[in-house]
């Protein structure tokens, strides 16, 4: 069982460290309000979430709906709608770091959950991610290492947002210049406008009959 915790802290760490849009996302958050408990909204929903996903990833719940194409089509269709939208919202709110509010400059407690909703289950490459790599691999474990296996993945989501959150807004608190502040969310909107153009890219490879 050992072995399996070892797995799933590596696997998941590999999976969640690049950033993409919901790293993003929660990092932006994070440097946008004073308070830590403002940003826990995005930091809960995102690694519930993950959650999620893990576990249908490790049931093999989520293979058997991903094999029809026009789920994958609705997935790319509604994961690249809500992109688009979260990221021009996310780049407005670069402007509002130069007028501060008393406890944030952030979005507020509902946005934050919807968006995180968002950019983490109506994410299909993120999805398919899980599915085919901390699914595939849990195939090798049987019984309490494969119940170890899936909880250290969990584990490691959660510790990675509440992180990712906490570093987020250090970063908020420490730097001075409005201007370096309003990088974050203009480099988080990017990131999100290009994995919505991505899924546009695999949405159309997918109705040509190539994916």
């Amino acid at each position: 069982m050992i072995a399996a915790a070892i797995h799933g802290f590596i696997l998941a760490l590999g999976l969640i460290l690049p950033l993409g849009a919901q790293n993003a996302f929660v990092l932006t958050q994070g440097t946008a309000h004073r308070r830590f408990t403002k940003v826990l909204p995005v930091i809960v929903t995102a690694s519930l979430c993950d959650t999620i996903l893990i576990a249908l990833a490790v049931l093999g719940i989520s293979v058997i709906m991903l094999e029809h194409d026009w789920i994958k089509a609705l997935l790319y269709l509604l994961g690249c709608g809500f992109l688009l939208y979260t990221g021009w919202t996310t780049w407005k709110s670069r402007h509002e770091i130069h007028t501060p509010l008393p406890d944030s400059r952030g979005i507020s407690a509902k946005k934050q959950i919807g968006f995180a909703v968002t950019v983490s289950l109506l994410n299909p490459h993120a999805i398919l991610d899980t599915v085919g790599v901390i699914g595939t691999s849990s195939v090798q474990y049987a019984g309490p290492a494969k119940l170890v296996f899936a909880m250290v993945c969990i584990i490691t989501s959660w510790l990675w947002f509440i992180g990712l959150g906490a570093a987020g807004q250090f970063i908020g608190q420490q730097a001075q210049s409005p201007r370096i502040l309003s990088l974050i969310p203009a480099l988080s909107a990017v990131i999100m406008w290009g994995t919505a153009l991505y899924l546009a890219y695999l949405l159309i490879l997918l109705l040509q009959g190539q994916a």
